[in-house]
């Protein structure tokens, strides 16, 4: 019964007028959007109601949300739904939304040692149902596509606890897809790793080298802001990513 109430809560949503407010921060301050097929963009907005309907937003640090805010964090988030079977993160129940970088204590262990710190960051994604945002750098990612997109990054950390664990795999749905999975995106992760100890570039982020639920949080990013690279230099890894959220943004 609640399976049902929800589905009709939401269909009811995805049916009424999407905001032309909305539509216009969309068009002003979301430039992927701008890529999408009619059919896609009417999707996206259906999702985008959806989320702004069932998630918290809390503005921290004294920002005050708006909805450039809120349109702009959820219409990023739903990208990675489109095309998908998707319960719209389940898990997910605040979103908390500082004006800039935040600083976080973060405790370490290093043999015995245990070291507590605080360290500045942009964003971060528990498994307890809450992401964290920077808006400057959420407002700047949207706009410009450079590979390294706040609100996709921590939002597929979502996707990959889905299953239960924040383990770089996400739910796929069958063993035969996490066996590619696994093989792809650890050569990969390997090879990350090897560069960047050998004092050799990358067009992956760094950052991706830190652990596989890194690793998928990064190339996601640069799957839909950098398709046409990561698919020319990276084709398995590209595969496997467009397989997962049955899209192709190489393509367009």
């Amino acid at each position: 019964m609640f399976d049902f109430l929800k589905r009709h809560r939401r269909e009811a949503l995805r049916a009424q007028p999407f905001p032309a407010a909305w539509r216009e921060i969309l068009d002003r301050d979301v430039t992927y959007v701008g890529k999408l097929g009619e059919a896609d963009r009417a999707e996206l907005e259906g999702l985008v109601q959806v989320f702004l309907s069932e998630k918290n937003l809390e503005g921290c640090g004294g920002l005050e949300l708006t909805d450039e805010i809120r349109v702009t964090i959820a219409a990023q988030a739903c990208l990675l739904l489109l095309h998908r079977e998707t319960d719209i993160y389940p898990e997910l129940e605040t979103v908390l939304v500082y004006p800039h970088a935040y600083r976080a204590r973060s405790t370490k262990r290093d043999g015995g040692v245990v070291i507590e710190s605080e360290d500045a960051r942009l964003g971060e994604s528990w498994t307890r149902g809450v992401v964290v945002l920077a808006w400057d750098h959420v407002a700047s990612s949207a706009r410009h596509l450079g590979g390294d997109n706040v609100v996709l990054h921590e939002f597929a950390h979502q996707l990959d606890a889905e299953d239960g664990s924040m383990d770089g795999a996400p739910d796929l749905g069958s063993r035969a897809r996490f066996a590619s999975w696994a093989r792809v995106l650890g050569e990969e992760l390997a090879e990350l790793s090897a560069r960047l100890h050998a004092g050799r570039g990358s067009d992956i982020d760094a950052y991706g080298a830190t652990s596989p639920p890194e690793f998928f949080a990064v190339v996601t990013s640069m799957f839909f802001e950098k398709p046409a690279q990561l698919r020319k230099r990276h084709p398995e890894l590209y595969a496997e990513l467009a397989a997962f959220y049955r899209q192709d943004p190489a393509a367009g």
